[in-house]
């Protein structure tokens, strides 16, 4: 009598195991997915402008949440990994999203961390789309990585072209020691700065470490040499210890740097001291490129302020957007799952984006001959002037 018991029993299991798992494969079929991997720093040096690169890219997903391939729907799931800033971190975070089954990656927001990473996307053939990683070492060499932001041979041709033209004749550099961004974006600005005021133009150059928080001893060599400018590109967290502590030694020549300043935590902690502060960037919300441009401007402040998060719009944020549209762009393009495809898509794909027109030339870069200039006026970032250098 128990084993009949038992063995009703274990049939009505089967029966119902059997109807689960049917449920289970209709509800899996009617729900297609496609991942997308984010792969930027939340937390270290430069978490603070990964989470806003990070904000462009879950917005877009808002915006367009899903790609039709061969007729059928597919929701875009964002798989998000910390690389911590780290180089080592970034090699860990990238495998993660390889064993992810993501089909593209977009990011990262600082280079070294990209550079780290890229091999290993090549390797799996997964195609990764930079938003605002602009050492050329990127994407050089490697046919997976491409980027919609400028590179930093240009941005470092544009601050040393804008301190001369507003009558700089001698510079001090300021960078950080084995960190890919600040000493290749100084190297630039050295040699282009040269070339417009002479070989004996750059009166100083100094180098700090990661994590270092007192600058004092580089600052006294720095106003020693008497520049009429300071270039010092840097991160989001170093840029206020130095800003503060050249003004506290009495250093009154303007301060420059990259793209990485344009954080309002900058003018915060930096205060009164931020004034007057230099810096390039890769976009203006204020002059919308295109019809998408101006609905990005409109939907991300709203976004922000739904996040609680400032409404002023971060250039790095609109260039998140921007890699999503053409990740976007090129599922759509080619018509398949297939990371390879996908890559080739990216290649010649063309979109109208938060930044403007975007296309990549033969190494996988945007091309793109415009930077904006900004200035900090009453505690806020404001316009000062374009410049366009013809590559």
């Amino acid at each position: 009598m128990k084993r009949k018991v038992l063995a009703l029993t274990l049939c009505l299991c089967l029966i119902v195991g059997s109807l689960t798992a049917c449920g289970s494969k209709a509800t899996s079929g009617d729900s297609k997915v496609i991942k997308i991997g984010v792969f930027e720093p939340i937390t270290g040096e430069n978490g603070g402008g990964g989470f806003q690169e990070v904000l462009g890219m879950r917005y877009a997903n808002q915006v367009y949440p899903t790609v039709d391939i061969d007729g059928v729907t597919y929701d875009i799931e964002l798989v998000e990994v910390d690389n911590k800033s780290d180089k080592t971190e970034a090699v860990s975070a990238a495998q993660s999203l390889i064993s992810s089954d993501v089909k593209v990656v977009l990011g990262s927001y600082g280079s070294g961390v990209s550079i780290a990473a890229g091999d290993f996307f090549a390797d799996a053939g997964i195609p990764a789309i930079g938003a605002s990683c602009t050492n050329p070492q990127v994407t050089l060499g490697n046919d997976f990585y491409f980027r919609v932001c400028f590179l930093d041979p240009f941005q470092g041709t544009v601050m040393a072209n804008y301190a001369f033209q507003e009558n700089a004749k001698t510079a001090a550099v300021i960078t950080q020691l084995g960190d890919d961004y600040s000493s290749g974006l100084g190297s630039y600005f050295v040699t282009a700065f040269k070339g417009l005021a002479g070989d004996t133009s750059v009166v100083s150059e100094e180098q700090f470490q990661t994590n270092q928080t007192d600058f004092k001893a580089i600052l006294t060599n720095v106003k020693a040499a008497n520049p009429d400018v300071i270039f010092a590109p840097s991160s989001i967290a170093t840029a206020p210890l130095i800003i503060k502590q050249a003004r506290e030694l009495g250093i009154t020549c303007p301060i420059m740097a990259g793209d990485t300043w344009e954080n309002s935590s900058i003018i915060e902690n930096a205060g009164e001291y931020a004034e007057g502060i230099v810096l390039s960037t890769f976009y203006d919300e204020a002059d919308p490129a295109n019809a998408e441009a101006s609905s990005f401007v409109t939907g991300f402040k709203s976004y922000l302020k739904e996040n609680d998060q400032s409404d002023i719009i971060p250039a790095v944020s609109a260039l998140g957007y921007d890699a999503y549209l053409v990740a976007l762009e090129a599922i759509k393009k080619a018509n398949t799952t297939d990371s390879k495809a996908i890559r080739d898509a990216i290649a010649t794909a063309e979109i109208d984006g938060a930044t403007g027109h975007i296309s990549f030339d033969e190494n996988g870069d945007a091309k793109k001959d415009m930077a904006f200039i900004k200035t900090v006026k009453d505690g806020a970032f404001a316009f000062l002037k374009t410049v366009t250098i013809s590559k």
